[in-house]
């Protein structure tokens, strides 16, 4: 852990274009070829705020936060995984961004894949963390410790009292996912889009959406593909990894190792699931000093 605080503080100016007649809000720093940073479940461009620094120097920094999430708009949609693909796609249609160098993680990693496997002459490299690179095959190799509490999220009625009334994956599941104590100030920052429960349904659809099992079948024969095609794909990758992980654990690092060609491997030391609240001066550097070496 480098000695350097981690900051609270979101210093960056709101922005907001408008996709699908709703406005995604975003911060954008620096100039140059695009670095994007997509978030997943339930963060905002916020968890960002430490590692934006290191790239400003390099290019076009920006962190849109998914519709529905942070400070974008929340209209009356599903919230599945393919509402936000149209979203994030459009947000990059709208902005032209051209050579994209991703930044991402959770959801966003799932985002984040499924465009680059699509459109990969658009793409210079993917930087990714707690990312899902593959579906996962049954329940029996779900991360043991959060099994029972993902099934009930996922058993209707149940899954909804727990985390749109009882707001259960912002209070527990985020600072839970984090080794240090994250402070009032940050949580606070964390909870201030969903307040009011009403808005809480894009934090409920996620869970609902992990492929498990082949469940949903949409979403998991999108992951399927965009894995198959990774392991193709000469695209250059960096990957962090944590002590003990979440969704990437050493097992799961290991196939990404042997599988994944152009692969750079970062261990951060101790994390959990939000890397980027743990070490992010580490990663921030890192990806700075891979940055340097794409061509």
């Amino acid at each position: 852990m480098s000695g350097r605080e981690i900051s609270a503080d979101f210093p960056y100016v709101s922005r907001f274009m408008e996709v699908h007649g709703a406005k995604i809000h975003y911060v954008e720093e620096g100039s140059g070829e695009p670095i994007l940073f997509l978030h997943g479940n339930p963060t905002s461009s916020y968890l960002w705020r430490n590692i934006i620094p290191y790239l400003t120097s390099f290019g076009r920094c920006l962190a849109p936060d998914l519709i529905g999430m942070g400070k974008s708009d929340k209209p009356d949609i599903e919230y599945r995984f393919f509402d936000h693909v149209k979203y994030v796609e459009g947000f990059i249609e709208n902005m032209r961004l051209q050579n994209i160098t991703l930044v991402i993680h959770d959801w966003g990693s799932g985002l984040g894949f499924h465009y680059a496997m699509r459109h990969e002459s658009n793409v210079k490299g993917i930087a990714f963390m707690e990312a899902i690179v593959m579906s996962v095959p049954s329940w029996e190799v779900f991360p043991a410790e959060l099994k029972e509490i993902f099934q009930a999220f996922r058993t209707p009625e149940v899954g909804w009292d727990m985390i749109v009334n009882k707001n259960m994956f912002i209070e527990q599941i985020l600072p839970g996912g984090v080794v240090r104590t994250l402070t009032e100030d940050e949580m606070n920052h964390y909870r201030e889009p969903f307040i009011d429960p009403a808005s809480r349904k894009p934090i409920w659809r996620w869970p609902n959406e992990i492929p498990i099992g082949g469940e949903p079948p949409d979403v998991a024969e999108a992951v399927d593909n965009y894995s198959q095609k990774l392991q193709q794909s000469e695209l250059p990758k960096l990957l962090f990894s944590a002590t003990p992980g979440a969704i990437l654990p050493p097992l799961v690092v290991e196939w990404c190792q042997q599988n994944l060609k152009n692969l750079k491997t970062v261990n951060i030391g101790q994390g959990i699931h939000f890397l980027q609240e743990d070490n992010p001066h580490l990663i921030g550097s890192e990806i700075a000093k891979w940055y340097k070496t794409l061509s």
